[in-house]
C-alpha cells in the first residue's frame, strides 16, 4: 500500500504535466516550437510505460503476464498505448526509427544505450524530466531511471522517434 501510494505521489504531477498542453495549443506550439505530432498517443505511450512499472524482467519477454526484456516493453507499450508496431531487438529498432538530437526529443520517444559492446543493444522509452523506462534486468525488472545517472549517461548514444 505505501508503495502504490508513493508511486501515485511521484507519478501524477508527471501525468499532468504531459496532460497540461491543450490542443489549441498544441497546434500553436507545432508551427512555432517544433511540438512533436500526435501529443496524445505520447501521453498514452508515457502513461502506459509508467503502468508497467516492477513488471517482471525476462529475456525476450514481449507480455504483460510472463514479463519483458527492453526490447520487448518498448512493443508492447507503443502497441498497446498507440497502436504502433515496433518489433525486433532494441538495433532493430533504432533502425526503424529516426535520429533526433536532444533538443528535440519529447516524452514517449525512445532512448538508446550500448550496454553489450555493438550499438543500440538497449531501448527505453523517454518519459520525460530527464528520465526513461526500461526493463533493466531479472533482479530489478521494470524500472525508471535518471539519463543523468553514471552507468546510463556513460553509455547513451541517443534519442529516436517514431513520430515525424
Amino acid at each position: 500500500m505505501r508503495k502504490r501510494f508513493f508511486l501515485g505521489v511521484c507519478v501524477m504531477p508527471l501525468l499532468v504535466a504531459c496532460s497540461g498542453l491543450s490542443r489549441k495549443h498544441a497546434s500553436t506550439a507545432s508551427t512555432s516550437q517544433g511540438y512533436p505530432n500526435n501529443p496524445a498517443k505520447r501521453q498514452d505511450i508515457v502513461m502506459q510505460a509508467i503502468a508497467m512499472l516492477d513488471r517482471g524482467y525476462t529475456y525476450g519477454g514481449k507480455k504483460l503476464h510472463t514479463g519483458f526484456d527492453c526490447s520487448g516493453l518498448v512493443t508492447f507499450v507503443y502497441k498497446e498505448s498507440a497502436g504502433i508496431a515496433l518489433k525486433g531487438s532494441a538495433a532493430q529498432m533504432a533502425e526503424a526509427t529516426r535520429s533526433i538530437d536532444a533538443s528535440q526529443a519529447h516524452p514517449g520517444d525512445l532512448v538508446f544505450f550500448n550496454t553489450l559492446g555493438p550499438s543500440f543493444s538497449h531501448v527505453g522509452i523517454y518519459i520525460g524530466d530527464g528520465k526513461f523506462v526500461h526493463a533493466a534486468n531479472e533482479r530489478t525488472g521494470v524500472k525508471t531511471e535518471r539519463m543523468s545517472n553514471g552507468y546510463w549517461s556513460k553509455r547513451f548514444e541517443g534519442y529516436r522517434t517514431v513520430f515525424s
